[in-house]
């Protein structure tokens, strides 16, 4: 009982690592700046290293994950009417969540001016690529050699084939239940390895901080400090006040207990700043900790991971305005609902296309004739913000995620409102299941 009071929780393991890592990172940058030994072997050598495998290991169990996690729950699925009605609810819910957080920032950018009054002297030439049509993008999602899509890393061809390849085991009879029974065996596994590897994390959290934060400078976010401010602001407003409203109104639970657990998450997007090399972790939290059935978090989350990005949609209002205010430009009301169109179809249309945030903020600007070489006056500050929108990201992909499982039947109530759930492994229980026929731990 003592031992166990003294152990620290992997929320505060993680935190520690943050908070020793950024103060390492200025000690690194400010006093040690000229020693070639620390900047070469131990920034650009120890720290680069052990950041990077940290990170090549999130992202190594992602590809495995999305697949066994979607074909073990779509394969569970008997009634197939079951899976559109899960898409449905899925797809509006990130749509909707989108729209609120682009309406979001636009409304505090035009509040707080963050652009008044910026000196556009270094401003430099900004070349976006191109965004992808959305009927490219559908052609796209279907791949013609799903290897290959496992080997890029194709998040949403990878959603596809597991989709189609559960389907095919649930109506397989006999040989498909064998399959199934494998997967379900194979995802046991996966999810044993993202627990041994959530034990590294804090180690790796330091080595990213530490180097972050030894190659940014300061002056970048004085010169910006306004729309920094207004940015990460309306940032946290989102996810800590949208989110909580709407989990509370469509099931009815407490959100305080939803964003205590949903700590470890939260840590570990903003320190990798990929939702996609989060999605072990938060497949986690919604399962074991949250209590969502493997059938519903394994659609959702890897979904929300690839289109859902309100974090990106309230970095495009607010820089829009910002820039709009930058370069003098008054943008009318007609103006302000072609953003909010263009950024929430965007969050679809461009979805899995690298550099995504940019590509869809130069396609906003464009749509309301502002210059796209405004990108460049707040790219210096993009990184920092970057991992703020990626905590904001994978908490709204949960807060989808336990809607649905809760208007499915596919939630465990008691799981959720337990406070240790998910720290050891207990059965769980959803309400349609009955007592008898859940399983007994010795």
């Amino acid at each position: 009982m003592t031992t166990d009071k003294k152990k620290m929780s992997l929320t505060g393991k993680v935190l520690l690592g943050m908070s020793l890592g950024i103060v390492a990172g200025f000690i690194f940058r400010t006093l040690l700046a000229d020693v070639t030994f620390v900047q070469e072997y131990i920034v650009n050598g120890l720290l680069q290293v052990g950041g990077e495998i940290f990170i090549a290991s999130l992202k190594m169990l992602v590809v495995p994950l999305i697949f066994v996690s979607l074909v073990c729950g779509t394969s569970s699925l008997k009634d197939l009417s079951t899976l559109g009605r899960l898409g449905g609810k899925t797809l509006a819910f990130y749509l909707v969540t989108t729209a609120i957080a682009i309406t979001l920032a636009l409304l505090m950018g035009n509040l707080f001016k963050p652009g008044d009054g910026v000196d556009l002297t270094s401003a430099t030439t900004f070349a976006a690529k191109e965004a992808p049509s959305l009927g490219q993008v559908i052609v796209g999602m279907f791949p013609t050699n799903p290897i290959n899509s496992m080997a890029e890393g194709n998040t949403l061809q990878i959603i596809v084939f597991a989709v189609l390849f559960g389907i095919a085991i649930s109506l397989a009879g006999k040989p498909g239940e064998r399959i199934a029974a494998l997967f379900n065996d194979f995802n046991e596994v996966i999810m044993k390895l993202v627990t041994l590897l959530m034990n590294v994390a804090p180690y790796g959290v330091f080595c990213l901080m530490a180097q972050l934060f030894t190659s940014l400078g300061l002056d970048a976010i004085v010169n910006l400090l306004e729309y920094f401010l207004v940015l990460a602001g309306t940032l946290l407003l989102h996810g800590l006040v949208t989110y909580s409203v709407m989990f509370r109104v469509f099931t009815g639970l407490n959100p305080l207990t939803f964003l205590k657990k949903m700590e470890d998450a939260v840590m570990f997007a903003f320190s990798t700043a990929s939702s996609n090399a989060t999605i072990p972790v938060t497949m986690e939290t919604a399962t074991r900790r949250m209590g969502v059935d493997n059938k519903v978090a394994a659609f959702t989350v890897p979904l929300g991971a690839t289109i859902n990005m309100d974090g990106t949609a309230i970095m495009q209002g607010v820089a829009t305005a910002f820039i709009a205010q930058a370069f003098n430009i008054d943008l009318s009301f007609n103006d302000y609902l072609m953003v909010i169109m263009t950024a929430t179809l965007a969050s679809v249309g461009t979805a899995g296309v690298p550099g995504v945030g940019l590509i869809m903020l130069a396609m906003v600007l464009n749509q309301v004739g502002l210059p796209v070489e405004g990108i460049a006056l707040i790219i210096g500050v993009d990184r920092l913000l970057d991992m703020i929108r990626t905590a904001v990201n994978i908490t709204g992909d949960s807060v989808v995620t336990c809607i649905v499982g809760k208007s499915e039947g596919a939630m465990d109530v008691a799981r959720f409102n337990n406070p240790d759930a998910g720290k050891k492994e207990e059965e769980i229980h959803f309400p349609h299941q009955a007592p008898s026929q859940a399983k007994t731990e010795a």
